[in-house]
């Protein structure tokens, strides 16, 4: 399908040569020239962003007063407030958050049938590629094995929603599919889907070239601007809505430039310096903003590591980071088995439309903050927060004050010796450094002997998610420590599950090539499959015997991961304590087996004649990285892993499905169903109505994050979840993931607000997804939502600073609607989160004057009035009423987060999918 174009009214279409081909091209140069304003000192991510509205430019949607809006942004030092509508080149999804979309498409597909049009206008406009990595659990680990028997599982699991999967492939037009066991979305994105500048046919039967660009299903579709590529991550609703040919609504944004010197020491890694990066932009604040790396510092930071730092963006708050394009680029492209032409195109594109970065680059900034490489020290991140960064040879210590501090605020007998019934007698109690009597302690027997657990015990590490297995610096890196402890007899602890998800097969090339694959197997690093596991969750079951010494013992369990989240209740059930870490230390604090043990300076253990072992006796040099590198990491590997990605192998090729128009919904599906959004819609959309009368479903406080509102991870049979898969035969250990179940909305209904750790101040330090019903009486989320819609309750969510943080799960804000949430209040809103409430509906407000929860004395148990909402303008002050128990009110100002005139009339549909589909029913079917 060719690219549909504006009509230029500006002139600015130009010619270019590259590659033994000449292409158009919309020129920012040549829009200065017309006389549209001075764009010369945009940053490289703005110029992006102007080039979409100098190719789409109608009069319309796009004016010449939007173009004019980027000079008037430079000349005003990196301000504006400009409202634009931005059309991203294509869409990126994973199958979590793709399932629900395409369950989305093919209820679009039964709606717009209902009101009287054609079904084939539900298919996606701009390109669509799905990869499938979010469905294989760690099941198996720790042996040869693990690979083949984890995929075999992943198949019995999700075998319905691979069939769905695969019948969108064929009824949908525009929509690959990535199969399971080929990598991970954004490291299979960096790899290989993006090109950094595209090129197409017009509708004029013109080639134009274009800067590639997207939106993706995941926060971390961020990771892609490490190539140039601007990218960032929506929610669902929004994707589905962009993939349909509705442009991204947006205002102008604020750019930081973060300027980067010097380079990176011996025994650090880029892992290292993300860690940091995000300390320094949480503390800065970035929320909703670009951030543009720069500086000479670039000059001597490979690709990889620039793909870490864009890979965190969500963790830093930042709508995106993003590196202009210079010589590294093209070096990426190239090795990375691209086609030199397009190599060429990138090249003379960016030096023709003042996207290069050399050494004469100084954009205008909004602000901007600097970071000296050579101050970088290795570092990890954690317990519960990505942001909360430990030096290494502090993080001992740290962890020490952590346990402290849970412990004295539990105020629990705090040395509870579990009860040991093996042979032989009871170990000894080991000696744990620090231990100020504030650890608990458990004895553990497996078939490996027996051991004690206690506070710290390291329970998982894992070299998982694309954050880092992108990066063959720190994969190489791994592989020594890895070969290095063997040499010298070390191993993991027992007590350690161990495990080796890499985001490509490429990555199994180079460690197979280098030799490095049997070092890690040795100590426990198997390879488990290829996906996101431990880093969204999906780290599998403990053994039982680990899994009931932490619950009885009331253990701090921990993980290490080389992640890019580590939020609470996300890596697993059994583990309060998490930590992000590059590879090579994950490696190293499996051998410690501890985090009381200051691995900086501590011995992880003794070699074959009793010597103790120092990290820096195992730890490699860059040197030895960089050469086994450059002999290992090859063009020709990529060429060949990803020569066949859409085929799949035979368990794929072997999934059956229907070639339908339109999807038959399987009654007894308990993975895939019909969602009620567009049942008995109208063909007119409504107003805006005022929340009266509304009760108080949930009071949270700061940074809830949508892993404490999507269902994310397991879940137990007495869960409202578990009771209603059991009612319908399923037994536990079939229940899979919430995240595997996005397509049955009866499901994650049940799941949201249901995350373990959550806390709902109503209640009195209660733990989960509880509040107070009707009655009064505490009962779970889901069931006082339904008992309050069956009065015709309307509800409210009130929150504190930064609510929805986190991924771009689209399932937090469907569940928050299902549930009957018509409002939702807080301190502060994440960019993602606060997009996807009003893509379904939901309208979020924030507090204004120093009102909080808090100061307005919030016990659950008033009633909420919000009016004005009738003729509500974006980021209007709106009125509200809260009643009290005892009958006295008070009356407070909101801000309607409501921030542009088109969200405004996703609101007055219903949501934005409501909006798109009303307007298709309109238009007249095309012409064969």
């Amino acid at each position: 399908m060719p690219i549909t174009v504006g009509h230029d009214s500006a002139g600015t279409r130009r010619t270019l040569s590259a590659g033994g081909s000449t292409l158009a091209y919309y020129s920012i140069p040549a829009a200065q020239e017309a006389g549209l304003g001075d764009f010369s000192r945009l940053p490289a991510a703005l110029k992006v962003v102007l080039e979409n509205m100098l190719r789409f430019e109608d009069g319309k949607t796009v004016t010449i007063d939007d173009i004019k809006a980027f000079a008037a942004w430079a000349k005003n030092g990196g301000k504006g407030d400009r409202e634009l509508a931005y059309r991203p080149a294509r869409v990126l999804m994973q199958d979590f958050t793709g399932v629900p979309a395409v369950v989305d498409l093919a209820a679009m597909r039964d709606g717009i049938k209902a009101l009287g049009g054609d079904a084939q206008k539900i298919n996606p406009l701009n390109p669509v590629d799905l990869v499938i990595d979010h469905s294989v659990m760690i099941d198996e680990f720790g042996n040869p094995r693990a690979f083949q028997m984890n995929v075999d599982r992943e198949y019995e699991r999700n075998f319905e929603r691979y069939q769905f999967l695969k019948w969108g492939q064929g009824a949908f037009n525009n929509f690959r599919v990535v199969p399971p066991g080929t990598g991970i979305c954004h490291q299979v994105n960096l790899e290989y889907l993006a090109q950094t500048v595209w090129s197409d046919v017009d509708q004029n039967g013109e080639e134009v070239a274009y800067p590639d660009t997207l939106v993706g299903t995941d926060s971390h579709t961020t990771m892609v601007n490490g190539a140039a590529v601007l990218g960032w991550g929506v929610g669902g609703i929004e994707a589905e809505a962009a993939m349909l040919g509705q442009p991204i609504s947006m205002l102008i944004p604020e750019v930081v430039g973060f300027e980067l010197t010097g380079r990176m020491m011996e025994g650090t890694t880029g892992t290292d310096l993300v860690l940091k990066v995000v300390e320094m932009l949480r503390e800065k604040g970035v929320v909703g903003k670009f951030v543009e790396f720069f500086g000479e510092g670039l000059d001597h930071l490979p690709l990889a590591d620039r793909a870490t730092i864009a890979n965190m963006a969500p963790e830093y708050g930042a709508t995106c980071g993003f590196f202009p394009i210079d010589d590294e680029t093209l070096r990426y492209l190239t090795q990375t088995g691209r086609d030199k032409d397009r190599v060429a195109l990138v090249e003379a594109y960016a030096k023709a439309n003042g996207m290069w970065r050399d050494a004469d680059y100084a954009p205008v900034y909004t602000d901007t903050l600097k970071l000296d490489m050579n101050t970088i020290v290795p570092a990890i991140s954690g317990p519960k927060r990505p942001q909360d960064y430990i030096a290494l040879d502090r993080a001992a210590q740290a962890f020490g004050q952590y346990v402290k501090g849970i412990r004295d605020k539990k105020d629990v007998n705090v040395v509870a010796e579990g009860r040991w019934e093996g042979e032989g007698g009871a170990p000894e109690p080991v000696d744990i450094p620090g231990d100020e009597g504030h650890h608990n302690r458990g004895f553990v027997k497996t078939k490996d002997g027996h051991y004690q657990l206690h506070d710290g015990s390291i329970v998982i590490a894992s070299i998982t998610s694309c954050t880092n297995t992108s990066n063959p610096y720190v994969m190489i890196g791994a592989g020594l420590v890895a070969r290095k402890a063997r040499e010298k007899g070390l191993n993991r602890k027992p007590w350690v599950k161990t495990s080796l998800a890499p985001g490509s097969q490429v990555v199994s090339h180079y460690l197979e090539a280098a030799g490095l694959q049997e070092d890690l197997d040795a100590i426990g690093f198997n390879l488990v499959g290829y996906g996101c596991t431990t880093c969204i969750g999906n780290s599998g079951p403990l053994a039982e015997e680990i899994s009931q010494c932490i619950a009885d013992n009331d253990l701090i369990g921990t993980s290490v991961l080389s992640g890019n989240r580590n939020f609470e209740g996300r890596i697993s059930p059994d583990v309060r304590a998490n930590y992000l870490a590059s590879p090579p230390l994950v490696v190293a604090y499996a051998l410690a087996g501890d985090m009381n043990v200051d691995i900086s300076k501590d011995p992880l253990g003794t070699d074959k004649d009793g010597n103790p072992v120092y990290l820096k006796d195992i730890w490699p040099t860059q040197k030895e990285i960089a050469d086994l590198v450059e002999r290992t990491v090859t063009r020709e590997a990529f060429q060949e892993k990803y020569a066949d990605v859409f085929k799949g192998d035979e368990k794929w090729q072997s999934v059956e499905t229907t070639d339908a128009e339109t999807y038959d919904w399987p009654a007894t599906s308990t993975y895939v169903q019909n969602p009620p959004y567009f049942q008995d819609m109208d063909p007119e959309p409504g107003t805006i109505d005022n929340v009266q009368g509304a009760r108080i479903l949930a009071l949270l406080g700061d940074m809830i994050t949508t892993d404490h509102i999507s269902p994310a991870g397991s879940f137990k049979s007495e869960t409202p979840a578990g009771k209603y898969l059991t009612e319908r035969q399923v037994s536990p250990r079939e229940f899979n993931s919430y995240g595997s179940r996005r397509g049955n909305h009866e499901v994650m209904m049940r799941g949201t607000f249901a995350n373990i750790r959550i806390r709902n101040e109503m209640l009195d330090n209660v733990e989960g997804g509880y509040t107070k019903g009707p009655d009064g009486s505490q009962m779970s989320i889901y069931d006082a939502a339904m008992a309050y819609q069956e009065q015709g309750t309307p509800l409210v969510v009130f929150g504190g600073e930064q609510y929805g943080a986190g991924s771009s799960r689209d399932w937090a804000a469907k569940g928050t609607a299902l549930l009957g949430v018509k409002a939702v209040i807080a301190e502060s809103f994440e960019r993602i989160h606060r997009s996807n409430l009003v893509g379904m509906g939901v309208i979020p407000f924030e507090f204004t004057g120093g009102d909080t929860r808090k100061t307005l004395g919030l016990t659950g148990e008033e009633t909420v009035d919000i009016t004005g909402l009738e003729d509500v303008k974006p980021g209007q002050d709106t009125p509200c009423t809260i009643t009290y128990a005892d009958g006295t009110t008070k009356e407070i100002t909101l801000k309607c987060r409501i921030d542009t005139a088109i969200e405004r009339e996703y609101v007055e549909h219903g949501g934005v999918l409501h909006y798109v589909l009303r307007d298709l029913a309109k238009r007249p079917v095309a012409a064969e």
